[in-house]
Protein backbone atom coordinates (compact mmCIF):
# COMPACT_ATOMS: atom_id res chain seq x y z
CA UNK A 1 0.00 0.00 0.00
CA UNK A 2 1.27 3.78 -0.24
CA UNK A 3 3.10 4.77 2.42
CA UNK A 4 5.82 6.88 4.40
CA UNK A 5 8.52 7.85 2.39
CA UNK A 6 10.71 9.62 4.66
CA UNK A 7 10.98 7.51 7.54
CA UNK A 8 12.29 9.42 10.69
CA UNK A 9 14.42 6.46 12.83
CA UNK A 10 12.84 7.78 16.01
CA UNK A 11 10.28 10.22 17.53
CA UNK A 12 11.11 13.57 17.38
CA UNK A 13 13.46 15.17 19.49
CA UNK A 14 12.47 18.97 19.83
CA UNK A 15 15.12 21.78 20.56
CA UNK A 16 14.91 24.37 23.28
CA UNK A 17 14.12 27.46 20.76
CA UNK A 18 13.54 27.97 17.41
CA UNK A 19 13.48 31.15 15.74
CA UNK A 20 10.24 32.23 13.72
CA UNK A 21 9.77 35.20 11.55
CA UNK A 22 9.04 38.29 12.60
CA UNK A 23 5.35 38.53 10.50
CA UNK A 24 2.26 38.44 11.40
CA UNK A 25 0.63 35.54 13.41
CA UNK A 26 -0.67 31.97 12.64
CA UNK A 27 -3.38 32.38 10.12
CA UNK A 28 -7.05 31.30 11.09
CA UNK A 29 -7.76 27.88 9.52
CA UNK A 30 -11.21 26.10 9.66
CA UNK A 31 -12.93 22.96 7.74
CA UNK A 32 -16.67 24.04 7.27
CA UNK A 33 -18.04 20.95 5.24
CA UNK A 34 -15.66 19.82 2.81
CA UNK A 35 -13.90 22.88 2.51
CA UNK A 36 -10.55 24.35 4.11
CA UNK A 37 -10.86 28.34 5.13
CA UNK A 38 -7.87 29.98 5.67
CA UNK A 39 -8.49 33.74 7.28
CA UNK A 40 -12.38 32.91 6.06
CA UNK A 41 -11.45 31.73 2.08
CA UNK A 42 -11.19 29.13 0.87
CA UNK A 43 -7.73 27.24 0.39
CA UNK A 44 -7.54 24.20 -1.96
CA UNK A 45 -3.98 22.24 -1.19
CA UNK A 46 -2.10 21.94 -4.13
CA UNK A 47 1.63 21.20 -3.79
CA UNK A 48 3.93 17.79 -2.73
CA UNK A 49 5.02 15.78 -0.10
CA UNK A 50 9.06 17.08 0.57
CA UNK A 51 11.22 19.80 1.97
CA UNK A 52 13.35 20.89 -0.79
CA UNK A 53 13.65 23.69 -3.42
CA UNK A 54 10.23 25.71 -2.15
CA UNK A 55 10.86 28.98 -4.85
CA UNK A 56 10.77 25.98 -7.51
CA UNK A 57 7.48 24.97 -6.10
CA UNK A 58 5.56 27.85 -5.70
CA UNK A 59 6.55 28.42 -8.88
CA UNK A 60 4.90 25.97 -10.60
CA UNK A 61 1.49 27.15 -8.75
CA UNK A 62 2.05 25.03 -5.40
CA UNK A 63 0.25 26.55 -2.14
CA UNK A 64 1.27 23.72 0.19
CA UNK A 65 4.24 21.18 1.16
CA UNK A 66 3.97 18.24 3.94
CA UNK A 67 6.00 17.11 6.34
CA UNK A 68 6.53 13.84 8.46
CA UNK A 69 7.33 13.95 11.55
CA UNK A 70 11.23 15.99 11.68
CA UNK A 71 11.11 18.81 13.36
CA UNK A 72 9.22 21.76 11.24
CA UNK A 73 10.90 24.98 12.07
CA UNK A 74 13.25 25.12 9.33
CA UNK A 75 10.83 24.36 7.27
CA UNK A 76 8.28 26.37 8.43
CA UNK A 77 10.25 29.58 8.24
CA UNK A 78 11.60 28.75 4.96
CA UNK A 79 7.67 27.81 3.01
CA UNK A 80 7.08 31.12 4.65
CA UNK A 81 9.39 32.87 3.06
CA UNK A 82 8.13 31.57 -0.16
CA UNK A 83 4.72 32.34 -0.05
CA UNK A 84 3.38 28.61 0.99
CA UNK A 85 1.69 26.92 3.73
CA UNK A 86 2.59 23.89 5.71
CA UNK A 87 0.90 20.55 6.83
CA UNK A 88 3.04 19.73 9.60
CA UNK A 89 3.58 16.10 10.04
CA UNK A 90 3.75 14.39 13.84
CA UNK A 91 5.19 10.86 13.29
CA UNK A 92 3.21 7.90 15.41
CA UNK A 93 5.05 5.02 16.36
CA UNK A 94 3.73 1.84 13.96
CA UNK A 95 2.66 -1.62 15.40
CA UNK A 96 4.25 -3.13 12.65
CA UNK A 97 8.07 -1.44 13.46
CA UNK A 98 7.64 -2.81 17.01
CA UNK A 99 5.41 0.37 18.87
CA UNK A 100 2.96 -1.74 21.37
CA UNK A 101 -0.30 0.95 21.67
CA UNK A 102 -0.63 -1.15 24.44
CA UNK A 103 2.63 0.28 26.37
CA UNK A 104 0.72 3.50 28.21
CA UNK A 105 4.33 4.97 29.34
CA UNK A 106 5.22 4.91 25.37
CA UNK A 107 2.29 6.62 24.31
CA UNK A 108 2.28 9.40 27.13
CA UNK A 109 5.91 9.90 25.86
CA UNK A 110 5.20 10.12 21.91
CA UNK A 111 1.89 12.30 23.51
CA UNK A 112 4.84 14.52 25.45
CA UNK A 113 6.47 15.61 22.31
CA UNK A 114 3.50 16.09 20.42
CA UNK A 115 2.87 18.80 23.20
CA UNK A 116 6.22 20.28 22.83
CA UNK A 117 5.85 20.56 18.91
CA UNK A 118 2.46 21.92 18.78
CA UNK A 119 3.35 24.34 21.54
CA UNK A 120 6.51 25.37 20.08
CA UNK A 121 4.81 26.14 16.46
CA UNK A 122 1.42 26.60 16.93
CA UNK A 123 1.75 30.40 16.27
CA UNK A 124 4.03 30.27 12.86
CA UNK A 125 2.00 32.10 10.22
CA UNK A 126 2.76 29.55 7.44
CA UNK A 127 1.12 26.72 9.44
CA UNK A 128 -1.75 25.19 7.54
CA UNK A 129 -3.20 22.40 9.34
CA UNK A 130 -1.23 18.69 11.73
CA UNK A 131 -1.06 15.58 10.51
CA UNK A 132 -1.67 13.40 13.18
CA UNK A 133 0.75 10.05 11.96
CA UNK A 134 0.82 8.48 8.97
CA UNK A 135 -0.70 4.84 8.02
CA UNK A 136 -0.37 3.59 11.27
CA UNK A 137 -2.33 0.68 10.15
CA UNK A 138 -0.14 -0.58 6.97
CA UNK A 139 1.11 -4.04 7.85
CA UNK A 140 -0.78 -4.23 11.12
CA UNK A 141 -3.29 -6.85 12.49
CA UNK A 142 -6.95 -5.98 13.10
CA UNK A 143 -6.36 -5.42 17.29
CA UNK A 144 -3.05 -3.15 16.87
CA UNK A 145 -4.60 -1.06 13.76
CA UNK A 146 -7.94 -0.28 15.85
CA UNK A 147 -5.54 0.59 18.59
CA UNK A 148 -3.44 2.81 16.61
CA UNK A 149 -6.29 4.80 14.92
CA UNK A 150 -7.46 5.26 18.70
CA UNK A 151 -4.49 6.75 19.57
CA UNK A 152 -4.65 9.15 16.52
CA UNK A 153 -7.84 10.07 17.82
CA UNK A 154 -6.11 10.97 21.57
CA UNK A 155 -3.54 12.83 20.02
CA UNK A 156 -6.08 14.96 17.44
CA UNK A 157 -8.10 15.40 21.02
CA UNK A 158 -4.84 16.33 22.68
CA UNK A 159 -3.84 19.16 19.33
CA UNK A 160 -7.50 20.71 19.86
CA UNK A 161 -7.15 21.50 23.40
CA UNK A 162 -3.56 23.38 22.64
CA UNK A 163 -4.50 25.05 19.52
CA UNK A 164 -7.80 26.08 17.89
CA UNK A 165 -6.79 27.97 15.16
CA UNK A 166 -5.40 24.58 12.71
CA UNK A 167 -7.61 21.16 12.21
CA UNK A 168 -5.93 18.09 12.58
CA UNK A 169 -5.44 15.49 9.45
CA UNK A 170 -4.96 11.47 9.99
CA UNK A 171 -2.98 9.84 6.88
CA UNK A 172 -4.45 6.62 5.56
CA UNK A 173 -2.80 4.37 3.47
CA UNK A 174 -6.00 3.93 0.62
CA UNK A 175 -9.54 3.41 2.25
CA UNK A 176 -9.96 0.05 1.61
CA UNK A 177 -12.67 -2.12 3.32
CA UNK A 178 -13.66 0.36 6.58
CA UNK A 179 -10.88 1.56 7.07
CA UNK A 180 -12.29 5.26 6.59
CA UNK A 181 -15.26 4.35 9.43
CA UNK A 182 -13.36 2.52 11.77
CA UNK A 183 -10.93 5.52 12.19
CA UNK A 184 -14.20 7.99 12.27
CA UNK A 185 -15.32 5.52 15.55
CA UNK A 186 -12.31 6.17 17.33
CA UNK A 187 -11.10 9.30 15.93
CA UNK A 188 -13.45 12.55 15.88
CA UNK A 189 -11.24 15.14 16.50
CA UNK A 190 -9.84 14.53 13.00
CA UNK A 191 -10.87 17.58 10.93
CA UNK A 192 -8.98 16.33 7.54
CA UNK A 193 -8.53 13.14 5.68
CA UNK A 194 -5.41 12.31 4.04
CA UNK A 195 -5.27 9.54 1.68
CA UNK A 196 -1.57 8.25 0.11
CA UNK A 197 -2.84 6.40 -3.29
CA UNK A 198 -1.16 5.54 -6.04
CA UNK A 199 -2.31 4.46 -9.75
CA UNK A 200 -5.82 4.98 -10.54
CA UNK A 201 -6.92 5.08 -6.96
CA UNK A 202 -6.36 8.61 -7.27
CA UNK A 203 -9.51 8.50 -9.54
CA UNK A 204 -11.36 6.62 -7.12
CA UNK A 205 -10.36 7.22 -3.48
CA UNK A 206 -12.36 10.31 -2.48
CA UNK A 207 -15.70 8.84 -3.65
CA UNK A 208 -15.09 5.62 -1.69
CA UNK A 209 -13.93 7.43 1.29
CA UNK A 210 -17.33 9.57 1.25
CA UNK A 211 -19.50 6.20 0.71
CA UNK A 212 -17.54 4.65 4.15
CA UNK A 213 -19.14 8.31 5.74
CA UNK A 214 -16.65 10.82 5.49
CA UNK A 215 -17.93 14.41 4.82
CA UNK A 216 -15.20 16.55 5.78
CA UNK A 217 -12.09 18.04 3.58
CA UNK A 218 -10.02 15.12 1.54
CA UNK A 219 -6.85 15.47 0.59
CA UNK A 220 -4.29 12.85 -1.48
CA UNK A 221 -1.71 13.41 0.90
CA UNK A 222 1.03 10.80 -1.66
CA UNK A 223 -0.13 10.48 -5.09
CA UNK A 224 2.02 8.94 -8.27
CA UNK A 225 1.47 7.24 -11.59
CA UNK A 226 1.77 3.69 -10.20
CA UNK A 227 2.63 1.97 -7.18
CA UNK A 228 5.40 -0.66 -7.64
CA UNK A 229 2.60 -3.07 -5.82
CA UNK A 230 0.51 -3.15 -8.81
CA UNK A 231 3.11 -2.69 -11.65
CA UNK A 232 4.13 -5.48 -13.63
CA UNK A 233 7.09 -8.38 -12.93
CA UNK A 234 9.92 -10.07 -14.55
CA UNK A 235 9.60 -13.55 -14.26
CA UNK A 236 12.06 -13.65 -10.78
CA UNK A 237 9.97 -10.64 -9.45
CA UNK A 238 11.34 -7.13 -10.14
CA UNK A 239 8.91 -4.68 -10.70
CA UNK A 240 8.70 -3.12 -14.44
CA UNK A 241 8.97 1.04 -14.05
CA UNK A 242 7.06 3.05 -15.56
CA UNK A 243 8.97 5.91 -17.85
CA UNK A 244 8.98 9.55 -16.80
CA UNK A 245 6.65 9.74 -19.64
CA UNK A 246 4.24 7.28 -18.83
CA UNK A 247 4.30 8.62 -15.46
CA UNK A 248 3.21 12.05 -16.83
CA UNK A 249 0.34 11.03 -19.01
CA UNK A 250 -1.29 8.96 -15.63
CA UNK A 251 -0.72 12.17 -13.91
CA UNK A 252 -2.13 14.59 -16.00
CA UNK A 253 -5.60 12.93 -15.74
CA UNK A 254 -5.28 12.41 -11.76
CA UNK A 255 -4.35 16.09 -11.42
CA UNK A 256 -7.53 17.22 -13.43
CA UNK A 257 -10.08 15.01 -11.66
CA UNK A 258 -9.06 16.07 -8.20
CA UNK A 259 -9.59 19.74 -9.53
CA UNK A 260 -12.85 18.90 -11.15
CA UNK A 261 -13.59 17.17 -7.34
CA UNK A 262 -12.04 20.00 -5.07
CA UNK A 263 -9.93 17.36 -3.95
CA UNK A 264 -6.27 18.20 -2.08
CA UNK A 265 -3.32 16.80 -3.95
CA UNK A 266 0.19 16.63 -3.23
CA UNK A 267 2.44 14.62 -5.75
CA UNK A 268 5.21 12.31 -4.07
CA UNK A 269 8.24 12.86 -3.76
CA UNK A 270 8.93 16.48 -4.69
CA UNK A 271 12.56 15.85 -3.98
CA UNK A 272 14.84 12.56 -4.89
CA UNK A 273 14.85 8.85 -2.99
CA UNK A 274 15.91 5.21 -3.84
CA UNK A 275 12.43 3.53 -3.23
CA UNK A 276 12.83 0.21 -5.48
CA UNK A 277 14.83 2.32 -7.50
CA UNK A 278 16.41 5.84 -7.49
CA UNK A 279 13.34 7.34 -10.12
CA UNK A 280 10.28 5.32 -8.89
CA UNK A 281 8.88 7.64 -6.82
CA UNK A 282 11.02 10.85 -7.27
CA UNK A 283 9.60 14.10 -9.06
CA UNK A 284 13.36 15.01 -9.37
CA UNK A 285 16.37 13.00 -10.44
CA UNK A 286 19.62 12.24 -8.43
CA UNK A 287 21.38 15.31 -10.33
CA UNK A 288 18.22 17.41 -9.53
CA UNK A 289 16.54 17.55 -12.93
CA UNK A 290 13.03 18.47 -12.95
CA UNK A 291 11.13 15.23 -14.99
CA UNK A 292 7.85 15.91 -17.39
CA UNK A 293 5.57 15.16 -14.06
CA UNK A 294 6.78 18.19 -12.71
CA UNK A 295 5.88 20.30 -15.91
CA UNK A 296 2.30 18.64 -15.64
CA UNK A 297 1.91 20.04 -12.42
CA UNK A 298 2.79 23.27 -13.52
CA UNK A 299 -0.03 23.18 -16.48
CA UNK A 300 -2.51 21.90 -13.74
CA UNK A 301 -1.73 24.81 -11.61
CA UNK A 302 -0.64 27.62 -13.83
CA UNK A 303 2.74 28.07 -12.61
CA UNK A 304 6.17 27.31 -14.65
CA UNK A 305 8.87 24.86 -14.43
CA UNK A 306 12.33 25.81 -12.82
CA UNK A 307 14.30 27.52 -14.79
CA UNK A 308 13.94 28.35 -18.68
CA UNK A 309 10.78 30.08 -19.53
CA UNK A 310 8.60 27.66 -21.35
CA UNK A 311 10.97 24.55 -21.08
CA UNK A 312 9.29 21.39 -21.51
CA UNK A 313 11.24 18.22 -20.62
CA UNK A 314 12.13 15.25 -22.90
CA UNK A 315 10.04 12.54 -24.15
CA UNK A 316 10.81 8.74 -23.48
CA UNK A 317 9.41 7.12 -26.72
CA UNK A 318 10.23 3.59 -26.25
CA UNK A 319 12.74 1.71 -24.27
CA UNK A 320 14.01 -2.24 -24.46
CA UNK A 321 16.55 -4.91 -24.22
CA UNK A 322 17.18 -6.07 -27.70
CA UNK A 323 16.71 -10.12 -26.61
CA UNK A 324 15.80 -11.82 -23.81
CA UNK A 325 15.71 -9.78 -20.25
CA UNK A 326 17.24 -13.09 -18.31
CA UNK A 327 20.34 -14.88 -20.50
CA UNK A 328 23.29 -17.28 -19.41
CA UNK A 329 26.65 -15.31 -17.93
CA UNK A 330 28.65 -14.16 -20.64
CA UNK A 331 25.75 -12.70 -23.09
CA UNK A 332 25.83 -9.31 -23.93
CA UNK A 333 22.51 -7.01 -23.48
CA UNK A 334 22.05 -3.94 -25.93
CA UNK A 335 19.67 -1.51 -24.31
CA UNK A 336 17.54 0.23 -26.97
CA UNK A 337 16.19 4.10 -26.33
CA UNK A 338 13.59 6.27 -28.52
CA UNK A 339 13.47 10.02 -27.13
CA UNK A 340 12.70 13.30 -27.81
CA UNK A 341 12.17 16.96 -26.79
CA UNK A 342 9.18 19.08 -27.66
CA UNK A 343 11.55 21.80 -28.22
CA UNK A 344 14.43 20.75 -30.53
CA UNK A 345 16.77 20.42 -27.60
CA UNK A 346 19.97 18.46 -28.54
CA UNK A 347 19.65 15.65 -25.85
CA UNK A 348 22.37 13.76 -23.70
CA UNK A 349 22.08 9.98 -22.20
CA UNK A 350 23.47 9.03 -19.16
CA UNK A 351 23.38 5.27 -18.74
CA UNK A 352 23.48 3.37 -15.67
CA UNK A 353 23.75 -0.24 -14.22
CA UNK A 354 22.55 -0.90 -10.81
CA UNK A 355 22.25 -4.25 -8.77
CA UNK A 356 18.21 -4.68 -8.20
CA UNK A 357 17.67 -4.00 -4.72
CA UNK A 358 16.77 -6.72 -1.95
CA UNK A 359 15.26 -4.54 -0.03
CA UNK A 360 11.36 -5.48 1.09
CA UNK A 361 9.91 -1.93 0.07
CA UNK A 362 7.34 -1.48 2.39
CA UNK A 363 5.57 1.85 3.75
CA UNK A 364 8.45 3.69 2.64
CA UNK A 365 11.31 2.58 5.00
CA UNK A 366 14.83 3.49 4.46
CA UNK A 367 16.59 1.56 1.29
CA UNK A 368 20.46 1.84 0.75
CA UNK A 369 21.02 2.59 -2.93
CA UNK A 370 22.21 -0.79 -4.74
CA UNK A 371 25.53 -0.57 -6.04
CA UNK A 372 26.52 0.46 -9.70
CA UNK A 373 28.11 -1.16 -12.45
CA UNK A 374 29.57 1.50 -14.55
CA UNK A 375 32.53 -0.78 -16.58
CA UNK A 376 29.66 -2.87 -17.73
CA UNK A 377 28.52 0.21 -20.17
CA UNK A 378 30.30 0.67 -23.65
CA UNK A 379 29.28 2.52 -26.59
CA UNK A 380 26.77 4.22 -24.70
CA UNK A 381 25.21 7.08 -26.87
CA UNK A 382 21.41 8.82 -27.62
CA UNK A 383 19.79 5.29 -28.93
CA UNK A 384 21.29 2.62 -26.73
CA UNK A 385 24.04 1.05 -24.90
CA UNK A 386 25.70 -2.39 -24.17
CA UNK A 387 25.85 -4.29 -21.20
CA UNK A 388 28.33 -6.62 -20.93
CA UNK A 389 30.75 -8.63 -18.26
CA UNK A 390 28.60 -9.18 -15.55
CA UNK A 391 28.50 -11.79 -12.90
CA UNK A 392 25.16 -13.83 -12.32
CA UNK A 393 23.15 -11.69 -10.61
CA UNK A 394 19.57 -9.05 -11.53
CA UNK A 395 20.10 -5.64 -12.15
CA UNK A 396 18.81 -2.78 -14.06
CA UNK A 397 19.85 -0.40 -16.62
CA UNK A 398 18.71 3.10 -16.28
CA UNK A 399 18.81 6.00 -18.83
CA UNK A 400 18.58 9.50 -17.91
CA UNK A 401 17.81 11.70 -20.70
CA UNK A 402 18.38 15.55 -20.67
CA UNK A 403 18.00 19.30 -22.35
CA UNK A 404 20.89 20.74 -20.63
CA UNK A 405 18.32 23.11 -19.54
CA UNK A 406 17.30 21.51 -16.15
CA UNK A 407 14.29 18.92 -17.78
CA UNK A 408 14.99 15.30 -17.97
CA UNK A 409 13.26 11.71 -18.94
CA UNK A 410 13.94 8.59 -17.12
CA UNK A 411 13.74 5.12 -17.77
CA UNK A 412 14.76 1.94 -16.66
CA UNK A 413 14.44 -2.07 -17.04
CA UNK A 414 15.45 -4.96 -15.24
CA UNK A 415 17.48 -7.72 -16.76
CA UNK A 416 19.09 -10.99 -15.03
CA UNK A 417 22.12 -12.62 -15.85
CA UNK A 418 22.17 -16.34 -15.07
Amino acid sequence: MPAFRLSPAALIVLAPLAFLPATAGASQVAVHGRDILVDGRAFLPRGASGQTRFADLKGLGANVVRTYGEDPGETLDAAQRNGLKVIVGFWMGHPRLGFDYGNRAAVESQLAALRRMVERYRSHPALLMWGIGNEVEVEADAESARAAFAAVGEAAQLVKTLDGQHPTMAVVAEVGGTKVADLMRVAPAIDVLGINTYGDGALSAPGRARAQGWTGPILLTEMGALGHWDAPAAPWGARMEPTSTQKAERLRRYLAASEHAAVGVLPFLWGQKQEVTPTWYSLLTPAGDWTEQVEVMAEAWGGKVPGAAGNRAPRVLAFRLAGAQSAPAGTDFRAVLAASDPDGDPLKVDWQVMAETTARSVGGDPESVPPAFPESLTDGSATGARIHGLPAGRYRVFAYVRDGRGGAATANLPFEVR
